[in-house]
């Protein structure tokens, strides 16, 4: 593709490297070492512990929420979050066919069945118009809730997924499921700082899910977070998460189907120094967005930016190229010259476990699974 050999040497500078620059690596440049030996001393080590406190206080702060649990991993969060909002076996989940595998599976640990609908253009995410025609089309509302006229099951959520960290449309979804009696569950994955009209992702909806998984902006190993404004849900997401254990000082009694979906102390502590760096790694990625924007306009190159109504905390970068042909060439060059580039992901339906499930057109989500690729983004 032209301009790559270009491309390869202006990212080299960033990172001032001649070796393998992958995607998106860690930076630890805080108090890690310190909070970990810190727990380690403690002996706290496992899920109970100070700074799993801590880290559940953090994000609560961060994200403007009622209540934030600390889990595993953001599946879980998503799995966990679904279960909250209502999602029974039997019951449909509308989402979005151009995400991370996570999303999809998240909804059927629950025994639920996704229902894929495509995605806007200029945000990557859940399109509200989409979902507006889809549900317009075939459901109906009955005394129990949203169901599906062609199979007869409920549409029990609705959980769009903020691409890249680049938040959807959220008050036109959410309008949308409303009128049809839909909670919104996000999955917030890949967004920790990232704003919709000056609200944190994940704190629109009525609850929402983050990873900390290794290649996240902030991440503790692996870790995940479910956030709500809704102190009883947040409560029972506590309970969930922590087996559905009655409080006792020696009895054992669980009086739900609960999750060993908590965090260990040792990851939090780690995830509490990261999250206090955050405002500085956001700031920095911001910038290396801005050098990029600069570089890829003076090649004709679309490189996806946020919209004037958000603040994206540019996660995964990525450039939108002319054809599928193109982006392999380029997939290619990079790859071979030690610089990590990727498409994204193949879309939900291609996948032999959801190739049945219900789909619309998917028309945008076809065309930017041709066209789009991630350019390395760690912080410098």
């Amino acid at each position: 593709m032209q301009h790559t050999d270009k491309i390869i040497s202006f990212i080299r500078d960033q990172y001032k490297t001649d070796k393998f620059i992958p995607l998106h690596e860690p930076r630890f440049r805080g108090n890690e070492k310190k909070y970990l030996l810190d727990t380690i001393d403690s002996t706290f080590v496992s899920s109970v512990g100070a700074y799993v406190d801590q880290f559940e206080q953090m994000m609560e702060s961060i994200t403007g929420t009622s209540k934030a649990v600390a889990v595993v991993n953001g599946t879980s969060s998503l799995q966990v979050s679904l279960r909250l909002a209502g999602v029974e076996a039997g019951d449909e989940v509308i989402t979005q066919a151009l995400t991370f595998i996570a999303t999809a599976n998240a909804i059927a640990y629950n025994h639920a069945e996704p229902i894929f609908l495509d995605v806007d253009l200029d945000t990557m995410g859940l399109s509200p118009k989409a979902v507006e025609n889809f549900l317009d089309e075939n459901a109906e509302l009955r005394e129990q809730g949203c169901f599906n006229k062609k199979t007869g099951k409920r549409i029990s959520a609705c959980m769009p997924m903020h691409t890249f960290g680049f938040p959807v449309h959220l008050d036109e979804l959410i309008a949308v499921c409303n009128k049809w009696r839909i909670p919104v569950v996000e999955d917030a994955a890949e967004s920790l700082g990232s704003y919709y009209k000056g609200k944190h992702t994940g704190s629109i909806g009525l609850i929402g899910g983050f990873s900390f998984n290794g290649n996240k902006t902030v991440t503790c190993g692996g870790g995940g977070a479910i956030v709500t404004n809704d102190l009883n849900l947040g409560k029972h997401a506590k309970y969930l998460t922590t087996t559905a254990k009655r409080p006792h000082p020696y009895e054992f009694f669980h009086d739900e189907l609960g999750y060993n979906f908590r965090m260990p102390n040792l990851n939090a502590a780690l995830a509490c120094a990261q999250l206090e760096m955050l405002p500085s790694f956001i700031e920095d990625k911001r910038k290396l967005a801005a050098e990029y924007i600069n570089l890829f306009k003076s090649f004709g190159i679309n490189f996806r930016q946020e919209l004037p109504h958000t603040k994206a905390n540019y996660w995964l970068m990525c450039v939108e190229l002319e054809n599928g042909e193109e982006r392999n060439d380029f997939l290619k060059e990079t790859n071979e010259n030690g610089v990590m580039t990727r498409p994204i992901w193949n879309l939900m339906f291609r996948l032999p476990m959801y190739e049945h499930c219900q789909r619309d057109e998917q028309i945008n989500a076809i065309f930017l699974e041709e066209r789009i690729v991630n350019i390395p983004s760690s912080v410098r």
